[in-house]
């Protein structure tokens, strides 16, 4: 796999630390744990197993929810360790990145290479002989999607990087309807297009706040190569298309008032603080005073509760 090269700056010191076999046990181990980027795979699960509950329309077997689950962490673990070797060069010069295990030398390159492909390669064994074929490929594809796609080739080439790129995460809705019904419905693409739609307004106010480092690496994120108002007015777009297409799954049949209570007021909300941030831009507002954070985080809590919405709305129609 190629990557670019970029001038060395001191953010990060790649491949300074001692040899990974002179470091403790634990910390190894936590550092082949922090390559599959925990954190990020909580809220890809967060959108798989709801769906899974839509899906069955009530309890889906429990041992499928679990296969589902770890095989899902095994996938995206898979990609996000590959991921972290092609962008290792960027990764020792960003600060936000500074501390990844490739950079600070716990974990070596060859070591993160054979255990992402490891990971991929008995995530879609497991989804395949336990779960059934379709979400095996489905999960395979996202993991190829992410790395190839979006690592490799959108990222450090176009600013609509995060939109298309953004598409692997938004295969765990597939897989969670896959995983219980074998086949494919409208429900799910409907719920495929609401994270579409979610990443880059979820993405690009963290891209706002950090992009200074994505300047840095030469990484052409929305915000690095458009000016705050620009980048605002973005999100106010995609938020209002995801809101809108939230909603069709209750007329479509699939949801009922629950839902729908959930979505419009979360939905809602999250209009408030878009138009909020785009008003704040549009002022000239810079800094800690343009609280673009402020929707980052929201962003979390409203995908959140809307899948919990999905989860529970069946029992109550």
């Amino acid at each position: 796999m190629c990557v670019t090269a970029v001038e060395s700056r001191p953010a990060g010191v790649l491949g300074t630390s001692q040899s990974p076999a002179h470091r403790p046990f634990r910390a190894r181990v936590m550092a082949f744990v922090a390559l599959t980027k925990p954190r990020i795979i909580e809220l890809l699960l967060i959108t798989t197993v709801p769906v899974m509950f839509l899906a069955q329309q009530g309890v889906p077997d429990l041992t499928l929810v679990l296969l589902t689950c770890v095989g899902g962490y095994l996938s995206a673990g898979g990609a996000n360790a590959l991921n972290m070797y092609i962008d290792r060069d960027i990764d020792a010069l960003m600060d936000r990145t500074s501390q990844r295990p490739l950079v600070t030398g716990m974990v070596s390159p060859c070591e993160a290479l054979v255990f992402g492909i490891t990971l991929a390669v008995v995530s879609t064994l497991l989804f395949g002989l336990t779960v059934n074929w379709l979400s095996a490929w489905l999960s395979l594809g996202a993991l190829l999607f992410y790395v190839v796609v979006y690592t490799m080739i959108l990222k450090r080439r176009t600013a609509q990087n995060i939109v298309w790129g953004g598409i692997a995460g938004c295969m765990p809705v597939l897989i969670g309807w896959s995983a219980v019904t074998n086949s494919m419905s409208w429900a799910p693409v409907v719920l495929f297009l609401v994270i579409f739609f979610w990443t880059p307004p979820h993405y690009w106010p963290l891209s706002m706040k950090v992009k200074e480092d994505y300047a840095r690496v030469g990484v052409p994120m929305l915000p690095v190569v458009a000016g705050n108002k620009a980048v605002a007015k973005q999100i106010v777009l995609y938020s209002w298309v995801m809101v809108g297409v939230s909603l069709l799954l209750t007329p479509m049949g699939y949801t009922g008032w629950f839902y729908t209570a959930v979505a419009l007021a979360a939905g809602g909300w999250w209009l408030w603080e878009a138009h909020a941030l785009l008003h704040r831009a549009k002022a000239e507002v810079t800094g800690a005073k343009l609280k673009e954070m402020r929707l980052f985080h929201w962003s979390i809590t409203y995908v959140s509760l809307l899948f919990v919405a999905i989860a529970v709305d069946p029992f109550l129609r």
